[in-house]
């Protein structure tokens, strides 16, 4: 108790010198006692102070680890260089109190990340106040991506890099794929279809809003490994993820992406022609991509479903009229991703119709309780 007693007259004290300095020599008394609970007293009256004395707080963290683990945690005095030098040492209980300090600066962020200490490791990634550099983000997302925990919250983090984001995707996917309750419940060939649209739909999702926030590296690192396919560059479209459609044309084509939005906004069907031909794709997949962009600038496809699902209808059956049900080869992947999406938004449609219209009738159906049916008792 007088070593607790000390160390609040230390802080509170606001006398003459001499007297200030007496205390200032009984607190190191204090410090020299062989009692615990002494020296835990005076560390508790010290611990959430920004005037505890420095020398004093330094010594207790390297007291018995019940002080020295508060000490770490809450006391503000102690800076990032009075603790990295201590996280190679630090056990498992010393690298957490680290993690839960009030402020964890990246330096410490990143030391605390390179002793691979599972619950410190999710720690640090749950708090999204603390700063980690994309590098370390994207080690450890391949290093530990498989593990189920870890990715949720990394996917939680929104400074995650985008390609380091796909990869934990690809993760999960592979997962459910794997788990026997999801493979049991949903025949394999309708499961694929939906973890192959899902996979889709974060590729040209992460892709959307890394070209919204004006980053070009997503786009170009698929470019560069080859990633973009034609699969992917209409499903881009059909869900309105038009600025990431963008973004992969510029990569493709090495066309400059203002260029690229002009074309896409108000080119004639031949710019638009010649821009997919500069990226590379067939003559039949570009007149198909030409009529999706043609329907996109004047429907919303991004938040449309009806609107999607009607798009995406008129084009299978253009394509079956034109070629008299005989699709060509260099159609044949957009053709199939036609049809899978078809069936998607033909779903999700009559969803939100079943939905709006249940809404409607019960503003018009009133029910009595005189005319509720009595069901009989089991």
């Amino acid at each position: 108790m007088a070593a607790h007693l000390a160390a609040l007259a230390y802080l509170r004290h606001s006398g003459p010198a001499d007297e200030h300095a007496a205390l200032y020599a009984a607190l190191f008394g204090f410090l020299e006692d062989p009692s615990v609970k002494v020296r835990a007293s005076m560390a508790y009256g010290l611990l959430h102070a920004r005037e505890a004395p420095r020398p004093i707080m330094l010594a207790l963290l390297h007291d018995s680890p019940i002080i020295a683990r508060a000490v770490l945690q809450y006391s503000p005095v102690l800076v990032d260089a009075d603790i990295l030098p201590l996280v190679a040492g630090f056990d498992e209980a010393m690298l957490l109190s680290a993690a839960e300090r009030g402020e964890v600066s990246r330096r410490l962020a990143e030391a605390l990340l390179a002793r691979g200490v599972r619950p410190v490791t999710l720690r640090i990634f749950e708090r999204a106040d603390v700063p980690i550099g994309a590098p370390t983000l994207k080690r450890l997302a391949h290093e530990m991506g498989e593990d189920a925990r870890v990715r949720a919250v990394l996917l939680a983090r929104a400074d995650l890099p985008a390609d380091a984001r796909l990869l934990l995707v690809r993760n999960v996917v592979t997962a459910l794929r794997g788990l026997r309750i999801v493979s049991g419940a949903i025949a394999r060939g309708r499961l694929e279809r939906l973890l192959r649209n899902a996979l889709d739909t974060a590729v040209t999702r992460i892709g959307e809003r890394e070209a919204g926030e004006g980053a070009c590296a997503y786009a170009e690192e698929l470019a560069t490994q080859d990633q973009l396919s034609t699969r992917t560059l209409l499903h881009a479209l059909v869900n309105g993820h038009v600025l990431f459609f963008a973004a992969c044309c510029s990569e493709l084509g090495d066309v400059p992406r203002a260029k690229v939005f002009s074309i896409l906004e108000h080119g004639s069907r031949a710019a638009l022609n010649a821009l997919l031909a500069r990226c590379g794709l067939a003559e039949g997949v570009r007149n198909l991509l030409a009529r999706l962009i043609a329907h996109a600038r004047s429907v919303d496809l991004a938040d449309d479903i009806a609107a999607r699902h009607f798009v995406v209808t008129a084009l299978t059956e253009e394509l079956i009229a034109e070629h008299e049900g005989d699709i060509p080869d260099d159609l044949a992947e957009a053709f199939a991703y036609l049809c899978e999406q078809n069936v998607l938004l033909a779903r999700r449609a009559a969803q939100g119709v079943m939905a709006a219209f249940a809404a409607e009738a019960s503003t018009h159906l009133q029910i009595g309780p005189e005319e509720r049916l009595a069901l009989p008792a089991a």
